[in-house]
Parts: C-alpha cells; sequence; structure tokens
C-alpha cells in the first residue's frame, strides 16, 4: 500500500465535506431550509440513473455521474454563485479556476488529472455526457421552484431569463426540454413566474 497516496486521497475526502455546508439558494421542496450542495449533486446522482433514457444520445452513466457527483466541488472555495445574478457571475469563472486549482491538487496526481479533467468537462459541455449533466444540473432547481411556488424566481426572475437557463436541456436531454418549456408557461399563468 503507497501510504503518501492514501493520505492525499483521505486529505481530500475529508476536504470535501465541506460542501454539506455550501448552501445554494434553492429549498428543498417541503420548504424547510436550503439545500446544500452535497445533497443537490446526490440528487443530481439519482436522477441521472433514473432519466438517463431521456438523454440526447447515449451517455457514458458512469461518466455522468462521476461528472455530477465532482462538478460543484469547486464551491468549497469559490462559492455558490446564484445563476440569476450577472454581477456574482462575472468573475465566476475565475473564482472556480483558482478553487479547481487548489482543490483537486489534493490528490494523487492521476486522480487529480481524471476528476479535474471531469470538471472541466462538465464546465465545457462539450460531449454527450456533459450535455446531459448539464440538463439534469438545470433540470432540478427548476424542479424545486415547481414545487416550493418559485421561491428562488421571486426576486424579479422572468420566463426569459428561466428559457435562457434552461437551454442545456434542449440539447442534452430534448424530450425533458419539452415538459420544461410547457411548466414555465403553467407558471407564468399561475403568477409563479413573471413574463
Amino acid at each position: 500500500m503507497d501510504q503518501e497516496r492514501l493520505k492525499k486521497q483521505i486529505d481530500f475526502i475529508v476536504e470535501i465535506d465541506k460542501a454539506k455546508h455550501i448552501l445554494r439558494r434553492t429549498v428543498l421542496m417541503d420548504k424547510s431550509r436550503r439545500e446544500n450542495d452535497a445533497e443537490h449533486s446526490w440528487h443530481l446522482a439519482v436522477m441521472a440513473i433514473l432519466l438517463k433514457e431521456y438523454a440526447a444520445e447515449d451517455v457514458d452513466l458512469e461518466k455522468v455521474l462521476k461528472m455530477v457527483l465532482v462538478h460543484d466541488l469547486v464551491e468549497i472555495d469559490a462559492g455558490d454563485t446564484y445563476c440569476y445574478d450577472a454581477r456574482a457571475n462575472l468573475d465566476k469563472r475565475d473564482r472556480e479556476l483558482c478553487a479547481a486549482d487548489r482543490l483537486f491538487a489534493i490528490l494523487p496526481e492521476d486522480q487529480e488529472k481524471e476528476v479535474r479533467g471531469l470538471w472541466e468537462e462538465f464546465e465545457d459541455c462539450t460531449t454527450p455526457e456533459a450535455e446531459f449533466a448539464a440538463s439534469l444540473d438545470r433540470l432540478q432547481p427548476f424542479l424545486h421552484n415547481l414545487y416550493t411556488d418559485g421561491h428562488t424566481w421571486k426576486n424579479g426572475v422572468t420566463s426569459d431569463m428561466v428559457r435562457d437557463r434552461m437551454a442545456e436541456i434542449r440539447s442534452g436531454a430534448p424530450e425533458l426540454w419539452e415538459i420544461v418549456d410547457r411548466k414555465i408557461d403553467e407558471c407564468v399563468k399561475k403568477g409563479i413566474l413573471k413574463k
């Protein structure tokens, strides 16, 4: 057993426990509290298993699962950036790159390369796996908004803003996009979402 390798792996495991403390804007569906990054990633992993048949192309499920489990780890340092906050999003990429440099370097070199590669692939969103993973990443908080009467939409978010944010679903899971598009219209009619 390589003791140094194991130490690095355990150090990383301990470090990523901090994801449980990164609160997102999304509230749980029972509205009792805000969701954390670890819960979000777990939810995406289960969604990937259940909704794989709706991916635009055949995808490697194991790769999608890995992506959704590591995609937000950089938020341990960079924090969660509210998707509808234009100002906060200006430096998001820089903050996340710095976080990726520090965080993934904790791992042994081969695993650093693999995990960072998964994170970069998710961010670049150019493979079928990344497109599907990004679709799920958009769908999950959308569902939370549906079941919490638009909780995170109540600060001036419009239907056009939501449609723009959901764009990945159009390419990564087109059948799911049809449902999302209809639900956006329903939310406008119910007054949950501004036109």
